[in-house]
C-alpha cells in the first residue's frame, strides 16, 4: 500500500486553550500510532480563537478512525475534522 497525506483541522474549547501543548500532544499521538512528518498551521476562525491546522504522512492500510478517536479526547480539543486526504506521490 501507499502513504496518504491527511489534513486535519482541530478546534480548541477556547481562545486560552494552550495551542503549543495541543501541538506537541496532537504530534505524539500520530507519531505513536504510525504517523510521520506532522506539521501545523493555525487559522483563524473568530472572536480570537484559532483552529490548528495538522498535516502528516499517514499509511494507506491503517485506519484514520482510530486517530480521530484519540486526537477527540485531547485535553482542550472541542472537535477534530479530516479536511483532506489524498494519496501521496513522490
Amino acid at each position: 500500500m501507499g502513504i496518504a497525506a491527511v489534513k486535519i483541522k482541530i478546534l480548541p474549547t477556547s481562545p486560552e486553550a494552550d495551542l503549543e501543548r495541543i501541538k506537541e500532544t496532537v504530534k505524539s499521538i500520530v507519531e505513536k500510532v504510525g504517523g510521520k512528518n506532522c506539521k501545523f498551521e493555525e487559522e483563524p476562525i473568530a472572536f480570537g480563537l484559532k483552529a490548528l491546522i495538522a498535516f502528516f504522512a499517514w499509511p494507506e492500510e491503517l485506519e484514520l478512525e482510530n486517530l480521530e478517536n484519540s486526537l477527540g479526547d485531547v485535553e482542550e480539543v472541542s472537535s477534530i475534522q479530516v479536511v483532506d486526504m489524498r494519496r501521496a506521490f513522490g
